[in-house]
């Protein structure tokens, strides 16, 4: 079984999950799944006997209505099963519309109100420099997310501070085209910030890969863009904004699955 033939296998679990709870960011978790596969396979140092490991790097998903594909990616981890997926926001289920670090092994932030994500990485990439630790940080914003000037401000203060040991990814699947904060050259506004970019296909696990495999440069933020297509996989979702918050019908998610197989 390829890489995509794995990705493809999570995202029908994840529209069965969206659909049994009838609720679900479908869209924003499909354009991340990829990104979040290569990374779990190849680049995250984690113990799923030891989720709290003191070796373990860190993810942060900041966007975390796409938890789904987090959920995914963490179940074929072997984090917890991958029936699980079921339960998702069913009630009592740990598995709600939002991670949340305290119950779910493997979820590093409780996550959901944008902005967030990268402030918390931050602090933690400070924390693990202050005491000599080579742990990476990873952390997953959206572009529509950079709106939120916390994201900045902690750029600000990760470039003070030569914290080379935080990746972010940005999932620029341009929800927000007309972003306030950054106009119509994000890759610039980064690096203005201090942080060495790399522009990547973020469905292309080869190009996920080596990208994020690059060594950090001294005292820099690394930073994946990630060029993705929202939906990604299921031609009636792609890119369309119908499809940010809703669960498919018994009759879509048949059509669905049959795109996908």
């Amino acid at each position: 079984m390829t890489t995509h033939d794995k990705v493809k296998d999570m995202k029908r679990m994840i529209l069965l999950a969206a659909h049994q709870a009838g609720e679900g960011h479908v869209a924003s978790a499909f354009s991340i799944l990829d990104a979040l596969y290569v990374l779990y396979q190849a680049h995250v140092t984690y113990d799923t006997s030891d989720p709290r490991s003191a070796n373990r790097d860190y993810v942060i998903l900041s966007k975390g209505h796409g938890c789904l594909a987090l959920y995914a990616v963490l179940s074929s981890c072997g984090f917890f099963p991958s029936e699980k997926l079921s339960t998702f926001c069913k009630f009592g289920s740990d598995l709600g519309g939002h991670p949340h670090c305290c119950k779910i092994p493997g979820v590093e932030a409780s996550t959901g109100s944008l902005g967030h994500g990268l402030p918390m990485a931050v602090g933690i990439a400070k924390a693990l420099k202050m005491m000599g630790k080579p742990n990476r940080v990873y952390c997953i914003v959206g572009d529509g997310e950079l709106n939120e000037g916390s994201c900045w401000e902690s750029l600000l203060i990760a470039e003070q501070h030569k914290l080379d040991n935080i990746v972010l990814l940005v999932d620029y699947n341009h929800s927000n085209d007309r972003a306030i904060s950054y106009g119509d050259d994000l890759l610039g506004k980064l690096k203005s910030f201090g942080c060495t970019i790399e522009g990547v296909d973020g469905h292309n696990h080869g190009s996920i890969y080596f990208a994020l495999g690059t060594g950090p440069v001294n005292g820099k933020v690394k930073c994946v863009v990630l060029e993705t297509i929202k939906g990604k996989g299921i031609k009636e979702m792609e890119n369309n904004p119908a499809w940010h918050h809703r669960a498919p019908t018994s009759e879509e998610l048949n059509r669905f699955l049959e795109e996908l197989a």
